[in-house]
């Protein structure tokens, strides 16, 4: 595959935030998790390629997706969008109460990196109890979705990893949604 091609199918992934949960009819689920915690409740699901996770505080709620496929999800309710090539943070306080720092990073990966780098985290994701979802793509080849999270008295730490190998993407993201204290 041409460094062109492999350009443009990273190209196509973003971040999405929106302030309202999104119905699962968006996605091909393929597995999920739900916390209910103190004052919070979170939710994520997992499905080739990408992510969903919505954190919801009293009346306020936030949704982040990742996914490669923009056309599909509705505009109603989007906060931002944010394309998930090279590195980038965001942080912001919805509220009075609620924060959203998220952190994400791209690499290309040789094959053998790549494949490597598969390995570890498909080992990651077994050896943590992860949510994933594993697949292989028209070429036979391993691709995955991962999702680790950490659960706290007023926050939610969610590690996402994103492996295509008919490009060599790395996609991770860092995610952290807190309720501060009134």
């Amino acid at each position: 595959m041409s460094f062109q091609s492999k350009a443009t199918t990273l190209q196509a992934y973003s971040m999405l935030l929106y302030r309202n949960a999104l119905h699962p009819e968006f996605f091909g689920i393929q597995g999920r998790r739900r916390i209910e915690h103190g004052e919070y409740e979170f939710e994520a699901w997992i499905f080739r390629g990408g992510h969903a996770l919505r954190f919801q505080h009293e009346e306020m709620c936030l949704t982040e997706i990742i996914t490669d496929q923009l056309e599909q999800l509705p505009e109603r309710g989007l906060l931002a969008t944010f394309p998930c090539a090279g590195e980038r943070d965001h942080e912001t306080t919805f509220g009075e109460r609620m924060v959203y720092m998220t952190s994400m990073q791209t690499e290309i990966l040789s094959d053998h990196l790549y494949l490597s780098t598969y390995n570890e985290m498909l080992e990651h994701g077994r050896e943590f109890d992860g949510l994933m979802s594993v697949w292989s793509d028209q070429a036979s080849k391993p691709n995955m979705s991962l999702l680790d999270m950490q659960r706290y008295s007023d926050q939610v730490h969610v590690q996402s990893y994103h492996l295509r190998n008919d490009c060599g993407l790395v996609l991770r993201t860092q995610t952290i949604f807190q309720v501060k204290e009134a």
